[in-house]
Order: C-alpha cells, then sequence, then structure tokens
C-alpha cells in the first residue's frame, strides 16, 4: 500500500527544500531530516503500512543526496520505526513494533504526546521494581544516598511548577534504585529513563498540587532514614498509587480533549 508524496516541513517550519540552503554540515543536516522523518510518523501523517515519499523525493525535498537519505532512513529503521522493502520502498511500521523506550523517539513524540499503553507499561513495571527496591534500600543505603534523597525531595516540595517539580521526582527515584545497590535494577531503570520521565511529568500535570506525592515521598524518605524495609515498601505502594491515579485522571482528560475537537472545529465552520 502507498500513500501520495508529502511536502515535509523542517524544524524551522520552512519547507525542507528552501532550507537545505545554504548547505549546512552533513551531521547536523542528516539529525533535522530524522527528526522531521519521525516527528511526521508520529503525529499520523505516514499511518502504518503506508510507504514514506520516494527516495528521490526525499533528495529533491532537502536539497541532499541520496546517501544522506538512505543513512536517515536506517536510522529510523533500527529503531523500529520503519522497514525498506525491495522494489516496494520505505513502509511505517505498527506503533507496537516501535522502540518506545528510546529517548530519540520519545523526544519525536513530543511534550504534549500521550501515549495511555506507554505509561501504564512504565507503571506496571514501576509497581514490579520499586517496592522491592525501596525494601532492599532501608537495609543497604548509605547515609550520603538517604541525604541525596531527602535532598531531592526537598526539591520537589519547593517546586512551584510541574517542570522543576518532575526533575526533582526523577532524580529521587534514580537515587532510590541506586540505594538498592542491585545492579539489575539501577540497569532496568537506566534503560526505561526517558519513559519514566514522560510518565512522572503527565503524572505531574494532571494535578492541581502536589502535596500528595511531597507527603508520600517524605514518608518513604523517613522509612529508609529509620531502616524500615516493611514501611519503605508501603511509601512506595502509596506513591505508585497516586501516579496511578494521576495518569488516568491525564488519560481521561487527552481522550475528552481529543473528542471535543472535531466539535469544536464544525462549530467554528458553521459559525463562518
Amino acid at each position: 500500500m502507498t500513500s501520495k508524496t508529502k511536502t515535509l516541513a523542517t524544524p524551522s517550519g520552512k519547507p525542507a527544500a528552501a532550507s537545505a540552503t545554504p548547505r549546512r554540515t552533513k551531521p547536523r543536516v542528516q539529525k533535522e531530516i530524522i527528526a522531521t522523518l519521525a516527528r511526521a510518523i508520529a503525529a499520523g501523517r505516514f499511518p502504518p503500512n503506508t510507504n514514506l515519499p520516494r527516495e528521490n523525493d526525499l533528495c529533491a525535498e532537502f536539497g541532499v543526496s541520496r546517501t544522506v537519505i538512505r543513512e536517515a532512513l536506517k536510522v529510523l529503521e533500527s529503531k523500529g520505526l520503519v522497514r525498506g522493502r525491495p522494489r516496494v520502498g520505505t513502509v511505517v511500521r505498527d506503533k507496537e513494533d516501535w522502540n518506545l523506550l528510546d529517548p530519540d523517539i520519545i523526544e519525536w513524540m513530543g511534550n504534549d504526546f500521550l501515549d495511555e499503553a506507554l505509561l501504564k507499561s512504565v507503571l506496571e513495571a514501576r509497581r514490579a521494581i520499586e517496592p522491592a527496591a525501596a525494601e532492599l534500600a532501608a537495609s543497604r543505603a548509605t547515609a550520603q544516598e538517604i541525604a541525596d534523597l531527602d535532598h531531592a525531595w526537598q526539591r520537589m516540595a519547593a517546586a512551584k511548577d510541574f517542570h522543576t517539580f518532575t526533575e526533582a521526582d526523577v532524580v529521587f527515584h534514580t537515587v532510590l534504585l541506586k540505594a538498592s545497590h542491585n545492579r539489575v535494577f539501577a540497569q532496568l531503570y537506566g534503560l526505561i529513563h526517558a519513559a519514566l520521565h514522560r510518565a512522572l511529568g503527565a503524572s505531574a500535570r494532571a494535578v492541581a498540587d502536589f502535596q500528595d506525592a511531597i507527603e508520600a515521598h517524605h514518608w518513604l524518605v523517613e522509612a529508609l532514614r529509620m531502616r524500615d524495609k516493611e514501611g519503605a515498601r508501603r511509601a512506595v505502594d502509596a506513591i505508585l498509587n497516586l501516579a496511578e491515579r494521576d495518569l488516568a485522571h491525564a488519560a481521561a482528560t487527552e481522550r475528552a480533549n481529543s473528542q471535543a475537537q472535531p466539535n469544536v472545529t464544525r462549530e467554528t465552520a458553521e459559525e463562518a
């Protein structure tokens, strides 16, 4: 199944061919081409099982050589977004095939992109890992690690916006996994770091204030300070229950906004 060739825009908003002059360094041009194509795919401009424009058309549109285009397509293929097929072209793959834990893909999805299934998967992974990690940290964390957790908690408590709160929250949970002194847990969190950042950000945006989360995180710090394993596990359970509540609210809001958008468009057209 093929799709019609569409004109893509570079991150500057200008047509790709127009922005290709004067020539820039190859790595920068290639990075922009990859991001432009990936964002178009993530936005649904090229649905699954449809073709990207032909290589020759992309060369003309971006004003670059065929080698640059082929290398860009190889990067997209390595991340699971597309598949090259002989005599068929470059076909967009289903989202289930994308490497959704790849930081580049999460960035290309955009700050406003909410993938409910991905966020639920991250929460399930956290439920499998964090309670056990907190219990281990209650007996293994060093005094410095507990101090680092307390400092991250203080930053969360002092945050005035969800961006600052999320940054401190990510630090908190990263330190917690390291404080378990379980190398596998720490490696797993390194793998899902970008997705965790997105999940925590979505949770933070969904609430009017952060007080419940601040209290639950403080409870965890105190449990670790007292070397209370059961208390640490209960504190993490409380944190994850709040995250589940907030993500459900964020997803419901996103669905409501998506359903309302066609109505707004229709009403605007009728008024015109």
